[in-house]
C-alpha cells in the first residue's frame, strides 16, 4: 500500500511514494498506459493547483431555504400524511374488512411497503436538497418519475381543494341554528315524516343527504358526466376562499406554511379528543365502538382485504406524490431522517385507528336513536364527512357547536394536505428553473398564477354534474398511474443507483450513526430489493382486475365506457411520462445503445455537490472541480509524439487514484 494517498482533481496527476507503482504500467479508466508514457521525466507537466472551490452561486438567484426547527419539518410531514382519508376512509375499511382482523394486513402492509418507500422517498429529497424533478440527478434515465409524480400532484390539488369548498360551505351553514341538516329546521319537517323517498334505494331519505345532493352538489340537476350544468356560485366563492388562503399560507414558502403547521396539524388531534370523550358519554356509542372493532377472522383470506389494507396505507402516507420528497429537500443535511421517518408513520397510522372510535362511537349513537344497526347509517368518503357525521351530530346537544368544531378539523386536515401536494409542485418548477426564485415579485407572481389556474380547472368540479368528474379524477388520479411511478423508484434507487450507495448515503447524512441506524438499515435494504417490489405489483394487478371487472359508479350512475377510457388516459398520462423522459436521457448520449443506456443511469457529478450546507458546524468540505460531460486528455511523449487518448469522467479518475 503506497504511504501517503492523495486524491486530486481531473486535470492534476499525483506521484506516489511506492516504487511498485512507478515500475507498473499505470491505469486510467480501464487503459494499461506504456511505461515510457508514465516514466516521470516524459510526463507532460499538468498545472498542480489545488481544487478550486465551487462557483459562487448567482447574487440574482435567492437560495434555497431551509426549516426554521425540525418541528416545523416534523409537523408538516405529520400534517401532510394525516388528511381526510384517516378521518372518512380507514374507520369504513376497517369494520367492513373484519373489524379489529384488519390491523393485520394493515400493519404488515405498513412495515413491508409503508415506511421502506417514505424513507426512500425522505432520504432522496434530503440527500439531494431538490425537488421532484431535479432530484433525479442521480439517475438521469428515471427523470420522468419526477415529471410523473409533479402530473399526479396536479391532478390532487384540482380536486382535494373542492373538498375544502365543501367544507367551507358546511363550516358557514354550522352557524345557523338549527342546523339546516337537522330534523329542527322548518324546512325539514315532511323529511324527517318520510315523506321522501329514495328512488334509487327505496329507503326514505334523511335531511342531511337532501342537503347534501340539493342544497350543496346540485346533483339532482344534472343527468351524467355529459351535462355538467351550470357553475354553483355559493361554491364558486367558497372555493375562491381556499384557494386566497392556501396563496397567502405558502407566500413565503416553507418560512410562512411552517409556521401555520403549528395550528393547523394540532388543532385536529384536540377536535378527536374532545369527540372521543363526548362519544364516549352517549348512549349505544360502545355498540357502535364493538361494530367497528369485532373481528371476522375470515376476512384474512379474501385478496380485497389485503389490497384494501396496501392501499390505505400507501394512500394516507402520500407516497409517491412529490410532496415528502419537496418537503425533506428542505432538510439540513444532517437531519436524522430514519428517526423522522418512524416518528411520522407510526404517528400517522395510531391517528388512523385513534378517528375511528371518535366516528363510529357518536354513529353508534344515531343508530341507537334511529333503531337501526351502525352499518345502515355507516359510510365512506363524502357520505361520511358530508352526510351520515353531520346527521349524527345534529342529534346532540349544541349541536351547532359540534358541527362547527368538526368542519374546522376537516378544514385544518384539508389544507395541511394540501400544502404538501402544492410545495411538491412549487419546488419542482422552482429548481428547474431556478430564475423564478430571483425575488419575492416573481415567485409570488408564479405562485398566484398556479392558484389561479387551480381554481379556473376546478370550477368544472362545483357544476351541477361536478361530482361526477370529483369521482372520476379521484378515482384515477392516484390509481395505477401512481403504484407504477412508486414501483420504478423502488427499482430505479435499488437497482440503477445502488441500494448499498443509497444505504451509504443515509449514513452519511446521520452523522453520529447509531448502531441500531445500521440495523435498521439492512431491514429496509431488504424490502427495496425484494418485498416492497412484491407488493406493489400485487396492488397493481389487482387494480387492473378491479378496474377490469367492476364498473366506475357514483350512487345510482354508472359512468359510460368513454368516462371510463378518459380517467384511464389520465392514470397513463401520469406513467407514461417514465419512457418518454428516459428515450429522452437516451437519445442524449454517445455511443451504442448499451453504452447509452449506461451513462444514463450513471448520476451527474453535480449530484454530489448539493449538499454543501452541511449543519456539522464544521468547516464546509470543498468537492473538487468537476464537468458534467466526460472529457478527453491527451498524454504526449515528448521524443516519439505517440499520441494516447484515453476517455475518463472524473468519477473514474477519483476512483483510480484512491485503488
Amino acid at each position: 500500500m503506497p504511504s501517503e494517498q492523495t486524491k486530486t482533481a481531473p486535470g492534476n496527476i499525483t506521484e506516489k511514494k511506492s516504487t511498485h507503482q512507478q515500475e507498473s504500467p499505470a491505469q486510467l479508466n480501464g487503459f494499461n498506459l506504456a511505461h515510457d508514457v508514465t516514466n516521470p521525466s516524459s510526463q507532460p507537466q499538468f498545472d498542480s493547483r489545488p481544487p478550486s472551490p465551487a462557483p459562487p452561486p448567482d447574487p440574482r438567484i435567492l437560495p434555497r431555504e431551509q426549516w426554521g426547527g425540525k418541528y416545523e419539518f416534523l409537523l408538516s410531514c405529520i400534517g401532510y400524511c394525516v388528511g381526510l382519508g384517516n378521518v372518512w376512509r380507514f374507520p369504513y375499511l376497517c369494520y367492513r374488512n373484519g373489524g379489529g382482523v384488519f390491523l393485520i394486513p394493515y400493519f404488515i402492509m405498513l412495515f413491508f411497503t409503508g415506511v421502506p418507500l417514505f424513507l426512500m422517498e425522505l432520504s432522496l429529497g434530503q440527500y439531494g436538497a431538490a425537488g421532484p424533478i431535479t432530484v433525479w440527478k442521480c439517475c438521469p434515465l428515471l427523470k420522468g418519475i419526477g415529471i410523473g409524480m409533479l402530473c399526479v400532484s396536479m391532478l390532487v390539488c384540482l380536486y382535494y381543494n373542492v373538498i375544502l369548498a365543501w367544507t367551507f360551505y358546511y363550516l358557514g351553514s354550522s352557524f345557523q341554528s338549527p342546523l339546516p341538516w337537522s330534523c329542527d329546521a322548518p324546512a325539514n319537517a315532511y323529511l324527517c315524516g318520510n315523506a321522501t323517498v329514495n328512488s334509487s334505494s327505496g329507503r326514505a331519505l334523511s335531511p342531511s343527504e337532501v342537503f347534501w345532493n340539493e342544497r350543496v352538489l346540485g346533483v339532482v340537476n344534472s343527468k351524467g358526466l355529459h351535462d355538467p350544468g351550470p357553475v354553483r356560485w355559493p361554491l364558486a366563492l367558497c372555493l375562491l376562499a381556499a384557494w386566497v388562503i392556501i396563496f397567502f399560507c405558502m407566500l413565503k414558502g416553507i418560512r410562512s406554511s411552517g409556521k401555520v403547521v403549528y395550528v393547523t396539524a394540532t388543532f385536529p388531534y384536540f377536535v378527536l379528543i374532545v369527540l372521543i370523550i363526548r362519544g364516549a358519554t352517549l348512549e349505544g356509542s360502545l355498540q357502535g365502538v364493538a361494530f367497528y372493532l369485532t373481528p371476522d377472522w375470515g376476512r384474512l383470506a379474501s385478496a380485497q382485504v389485503w389490497n384494501d389494507a396496501a392501499s390505505q396505507v400507501f394512500y394516507s402516507l402520500g407516497i409517491g406524490v412529490g410532496g415528502l420528497l419537496s418537503m425533506a429537500s428542505y432538510n439540513k443535511f444532517d437531519n436524522n431522517v430514519i428517526r423522522d421517518c418512524l416518528v411520522i408513520t407510526i404517528g400517522n397510522c395510531s391517528t388512523s385507528f385513534f378517528a375511528g372510535f371518535a366516528i363510529f362511537s357518536i354513529l353508534g349513537h344515531m343508530a341507537w336513536r334511529k333503531g337501526v344497526p351502525v352499518g345502515e347509517v355507516a359510510d365512506t368518503g363524502p357520505g361520511l364527512a358530508f352526510v351520515a357525521y353531520p346527521e349524527a351530530l345534529a342529534l346532540l346537544p349544541g349541536s351547532v357547536f359540534w358541527s362547527i368544531l368538526f368542519f374546522l378539523m376537516l378544514f385544518m386536515l384539508g389544507v395541511d394536505t394540501l400544502f404538501g401536494n402544492m410545495e411538491g409542485i412549487t419546488t419542482a418548477v422552482l429548481d428547474e428553473f431556478p430564475q423564478l426564485r430571483a425575488n419575492m415579485k416573481q415567485k409570488s407572481l408564479f405562485l398566484g398564477l398556479l392558484c389561479f389556474g387551480f381554481y379556473l380547472m376546478g370550477l368544472l368540479l362545483i357544476t351541477d354534474g361536478g361530482i361526477y368528474w370529483f369521482t372520476l379524477i379521484d378515482s384515477f388520479a392516484t390509481s395505477f398511474g401512481l403504484i407504477i411511478i412508486t414501483l420504478f423508484m423502488c427499482i430505479g434507487i435499488s437497482f440503477f443507483y445502488g441500494v448499498n450507495q443509497f444505504c451509504q448515503d443515509i449514513i452519511d447524512m446521520i452523522c453520529l450513526c447509531p448502531p441500531w441506524c445500521s440495523k435498521v438499515l439492512l431491514y429496509f435494504k431488504a424490502c427495496w430489493v425484494f418485498c416492497t417490489p412484491f407488493l406493489l405489483l400485487f396492488i397493481l394487478t389487482y387494480i387492473f382486475i378491479e378496474m377490469y371487472n367492476t364498473p366506475l359508479q357514483y350512487g345510482a350512475y354508472v359512468y359510460p365506457r368513454w368516462g371510463k377510457a378518459l380517467g384511464v388516459c389520465m392514470g397513463a398520462t401520469c406513467c407514461l411520462q417514465i419512457p418518454i423522459w428516459a428515450i429522452v436521457a437516451i437519445s442524449k448520449e454517445s455511443g451504442t445503445l448499451k453504452a447509452r443506456f449506461k451513462k444514463s443511469i450513471r448520476p451527474l457529478n453535480s449530484w454530489r455537490g448539493n449538499n454543501l450546507n452541511n449543519s456539522g458546524g464544521g468547516e464546509e468540505r470543498v468537492e473538487p472541480e468537476r464537468m458534467e460531460a466526460p472529457f478527453t486528455v491527451n498524454l504526449t511523449d515528448r521524443d516519439t509524439v505517440n499520441l494516447t487518448e484515453v476517455d475518463f469522467t472524473a468519477i473514474a479518475w477519483e476512483n483510480g487514484t484512491e485503488a
